[in-house]
């Protein structure tokens, strides 16, 4: 499977210097969100904000990033079925062959203790779990990783 496109966004950024580094020296395009975008330009490597990608901002403090037809249908559009690659071309939407998530942390957070009600609820992940989803659905075309042991 050849990778053009992966798409990275991760609360656990452990390893992701190489991984990324490895990525773009194979001269993959990299998308990614919010503080992994930030992260993987900090490092010098070219990275573009899925804001830019889907032309459409993150909204409401980041809790819409990913849900959108650009990431979803570039993961879920099937590349041996030609009336699923004529939509993507009709409709912008390019191939996404990698996606590195890993969920925010919900259990390390309301294991705290003093954490309130309202920062537990912004750390239930919805981006990431549909990503996963519909990568895992297309997975003869797209590779899933999720443990930072495995970047």
């Amino acid at each position: 499977m050849s990778i053009q496109r992966a798409l990275i966004s991760v609360s656990d950024k452990t390893g992701l210097e190489t991984f990324a580094r490895g990525l773009a020296e194979r001269g993959v395009d990299i998308l990614s969100t919010g503080g992994t975008a930030k992260f993987i330009r900090s490092l010098g490597i070219d990275v573009t904000d899925i804001s830019d990608f889907t032309g459409f901002p993150e909204l409401f403090e980041g809790r819409v990033k990913t849900l959108h037809p650009k990431v979803h249908g570039g993961l879920l559009h099937r590349r041996d079925k030609p009336e699923h690659v004529k939509q993507a071309e009709d409709n912008d939407i390019v191939p996404i062959d990698l996606v590195v998530v890993n969920l925010y942390p919900f259990e390390q957070t309301v294991a705290k203790g003093d954490v309130t009600r309202e920062e537990a609820i912004e750390q239930i992940d919805i981006g990431g779990p549909s990503m996963l989803r519909s990568a895992s659905k297309n997975y003869d075309a797209v590779t899933v990783v999720v443990d930072p042991a495995d970047y």
